[in-house]
């Protein structure tokens, strides 16, 4: 036992070294995601240059089908923000922030309805019913039309079966 605690007494600056000290590969991985600690981080503190260009035109939505492009939005009444790197980590941070609550909200209703349906079946007086609803229903759902834009093809379907069926004597066999 006295020879566990030695061992474990020598090994764990080593571990603490290790732990603490950053590997060059992961300090460069970290400085390229903008992400940069230490030294560098507080001497870029002071230097913050803003993100965009002044000579970009503000893109709202995908790039061609964007709002200024259809003419949905007019440029002059786009307002020009100057966003920072440390504005940017903020409103991630605020965007994560959001992202969890939903989350959160989402995992509390399922477990709640998971609770209410156990609660439920157990409601349910011994017998048959309840160990038919204890039983876990794995029927796929029924084959519903896909909602379409645009009315069916008169026939197609027909058609279809006919190239099918006809395709399926023509396999060669071996």
């Amino acid at each position: 036992m006295m020879i566990r605690n030695t061992n474990l007494r020598s090994l764990i600056p080593t571990v603490r070294s290790l732990t603490l000290n950053a590997s060059p590969i992961r300090h460069a991985e970290r400085e390229r995601l903008g992400l940069a600690i230490g030294d560098k981080q507080r001497s870029d503190d002071g230097k913050s240059a803003p993100l965009s260009d002044e000579g970009d035109r503000p893109t709202m939505g995908t790039p061609g089908m964007d709002w200024i492009s259809l003419g949905l939005v007019d440029v002059d009444q786009v307002p020009e923000y100057e966003l920072t790197v440390e504005d940017g980590k903020r409103l991630a941070k605020e965007y994560s922030r959001v992202l969890m609550r939903r989350h959160r909200a989402r995992q509390k209703a399922e477990t709640q309805f998971l609770r209410l349906n156990e609660e439920a079946v157990a409601a349910i007086p011994e017998g048959k019913l309840r160990e038919a609803a204890m039983e876990p229903d794995f029927t796929p759902f029924s084959a519903r039309p896909i909602a379409a834009l645009t009315p069916p093809i008169e026939g197609y379907q027909e058609r279809f079966r006919e190239g099918a069926s006809r395709s399926v004597g023509k396999v060669k066999m071996r």
